[in-house]
């Protein structure tokens, strides 16, 4: 990563923690300092801080591929989902991983009782469970707990076979992998881990298909085909595109991720990518693991959790594993201070 761009994080040596939470870039933090300031003391109204949900959105929306009428914004994974799941048929088959983020599994399984039904398969053997008699396929693209990165491809070529609907948690993935909506019927992230803003701000992507099939439950004033005249009373006019399946922003966080989305894009995607990849796999390098195509290192190493502790190193134990995550403004010498602290450590 080139200075011009290195500067404008400062996190505390050993921050391999980004699959839990991002660092806000310069740009982000200052714009949330001035809005902050400007909220203390009633300095403006809020629709110049409801202009970032819009950059938000667009920005978000070039990420992936996809059309920004075709972007949503909310609050939580969980809660984008719950259109979605409600719209399933009684008697649907929701195929998930058995270890996927409850966030894309609990919304499909509170419809038990009208007979929805949520079977999980291994990751190892996933592709291969997208079977006839599936209705939807819920999915990460990037695993929490192991950093596993999804064949995309095959899913949504699987999917297209069985007439399946395909809906992707990135939540680990948009920032740092390079994805596509090509084929997805929902792509839904939140983007307090690789996008580096603020908890509260989830975006996620519905084909038109989806859109169609789909009750905005949310709705509220901020669904409405015109904001500003959608406040009051009972004559209800709800956007024509994803906009109505939007929830009312918390004007803080998109104000926060508009400049780090949109310096994503200026670093791009690929260069991300790289620059993550190289670092994650110089330290797998170092445990003595082959190469990777995650971010993301998941291993099994007794006694690296206090170890990293006593070494000041922040990183994660999801499973029973030890995760550490790799990010743009990771560096070298975060790799070295954290296999310094591994040292002499076995892997089980």
């Amino acid at each position: 990563m080139s200075s011009e761009y290195a500067e404008l994080w400062e996190p505390q040596p050993g921050w391999l923690n980004t699959a839990s939470y991002g660092l806000p870039p310069r740009p982000a933090w200052e714009a949330l300092q001035s809005v902050l300031h400007d909220w203390q003391v009633g300095a403006t109204s809020w629709e110049p801080w409801d202009g970032s949900t819009i950059r938000a959105r667009e920005s978000f929306a070039r990420i992936v591929g996809a059309a920004a009428e075709d972007v949503f914004v909310g609050s939580t994974v969980s809660a984008a989902i719950a259109p979605i799941a409600a719209a399933l048929p009684d008697g649907s088959r929701v195929l998930v991983d058995d270890i996927e983020f409850t966030s894309n599994v609990y919304p499909w399984m509170v419809h038990a009782d009208r007979g929805v039904e949520v079977t999980a398969a291994s990751t190892e053997k996933f592709v291969e469970a997208i079977q006839p008699g599936i209705d939807l396929v819920a999915v990460s693209a990037v695993q929490s707990a192991t950093g596993t990165v999804l064949d995309l491809a095959q899913v949504v070529a699987r999917c297209n076979e069985i007439g399946a609907l395909l809906v992707v948690d990135a939540s680990q993935a948009v920032g740092w992998l390079p994805l596509d909506v090509a084929g997805v019927d929902a792509l839904i992230a939140h983007t307090y881990k690789w996008l580096m803003s603020p908890r509260g701000a989830t975006i996620g992507y519905l084909s038109p298909r989806l859109q169609e099939r789909c009750r905005p439950l949310h709705a509220g004033w901020y669904a409405g085909r015109t904001v500003h005249t959608s406040y009051y009373g009972t004559r209800m006019e709800l956007a024509d595109d994803a906009r109505r399946f939007d929830q009312s922003p918390a004007w803080f966080s998109f104000v926060g991720a508009a400049p780090a989305l949109e310096l994503i894009e200026e670093i791009g995607v690929e260069t991300i990518h790289r620059h993550n990849l190289a670092l994650a796999n110089e330290f797998r390098a170092g445990l003595g693991l082959p190469p990777g195509n995650s971010a993301i290192v998941s291993t099994s190493l007794p006694g690296a959790e206090e170890a990293f502790a006593a070494a000041g190193v922040r990183a994660a134990v999801r499973g029973g594993n030890l995760r550490a995550s790799f990010h743009i403004y990771s560096t070298q010498a975060d790799v070295q201070l954290a296999l310094a602290a591994l040292q002499g450590l076995k892997s089980s």
